[in-house]
């Protein structure tokens, strides 16, 4: 059955108020948000300058549009907050989409595969063996994140940090404070090879969800996030993504892992 002349007149209006790419073309400037503490994807390197899997991603993209980068940085939330808003044209901060994001928000095409998993002490385990074992645990992360929601989930307390450094998450899990945080894999595997001196590590074999993360746009920003897929495709095709996702994770994260993951955890 064809479109209504209603319907079709309503199509027309929602695409001519979609002008995402337009303002951003115009300014000549692409408005990022993103962390700088979340090592290897958007972080402060040596020289004190701002880098990472999606930090250099995002410049190349606005390289080859011939727009101007600025970096506006929050805590997890805030990236979220600064779509809302309007002060950001998108998110690029390992971002992932959750049922709750999926009515506001949209991902661009994938960026990284990956799964969920845990850093736990050493010498013990944290006393976890599985993720029911999280029932009574000090679990570490951002206070309103999908990660803790599930921690909460399983029975774990709380201990919140605003926009905090990988050190002082890992220090925190080595000392006893916490005794475990629940992240992306490529993300944890990372920060405890960069910080061996800590003695924490991915507790083996407790994988789960299987996920994408990309850049985060609002979910009516269809013109931008189109124009900028456009450019990923460019950059997928002619090794750009592969090479920098091996410069940061040491490995090609833009294809799907070899590791098989079955458990899907969900969070309310």
């Amino acid at each position: 059955m064809g479109c209504t002349s209603q319907e079709s007149t309503t199509h027309k209006q929602v695409v001519q108020q979609d002008t995402s790419w337009e303002k951003v073309e115009k300014a000549k400037k692409l408005v990022v948000g993103t962390s700088g503490t979340l090592f290897p994807s958007s972080y402060y390197n040596d020289n004190n300058q701002l880098t990472g899997y999606d930090v250099e991603l995002v410049k190349e993209v606005g390289k080859r549009l011939n727009l101007k980068v600025e970096f506006k940085e929050y805590n997890v939330d805030g990236t979220i907050a600064s779509l809302k808003k309007g002060t950001t044209d998108l998110v690029a901060n390992d971002a992932s989409m959750n049922e709750k994001r999926k009515k506001n928000f949209a991902l661009s095409l994938p960026l990284k595969h990956s799964f969920d998993s845990l850093i736990v002490r050493k010498s013990d385990n944290s006393g976890i063996k599985e993720l029911e074992d999280l029932k009574g645990k000090k679990a570490a992360g951002e206070g309103t994140t999908g990660y803790m929601k599930m921690a909460e989930q399983f029975g774990a307390k709380l201990v919140s940090y605003d926009n905090a450094t990988n050190d002082q998450y890992l220090t925190d899990v080595a000392n006893g404070r916490t005794d475990v945080i629940i992240n992306d894999y490529y993300l944890q595997k990372m920060s405890v090879n960069a910080l061996p001196d800590i003695p924490v590590k991915i507790l083996e074999d407790v994988y789960f969800n299987a996920s994408t993360s990309g850049f985060l746009y609002l979910k009516e920003a269809q013109g931008l996030r189109e124009k900028i897929d456009t450019v990923l495709k460019e950059m997928k095709s002619d090794g750009t993504i592969s090479d920098l996702s091996k410069e940061f994770f040491g490995t090609d994260v833009s294809i799907e892992p070899k590791v098989k993951i079955d458990r899907r955890v969900e969070v309310d």
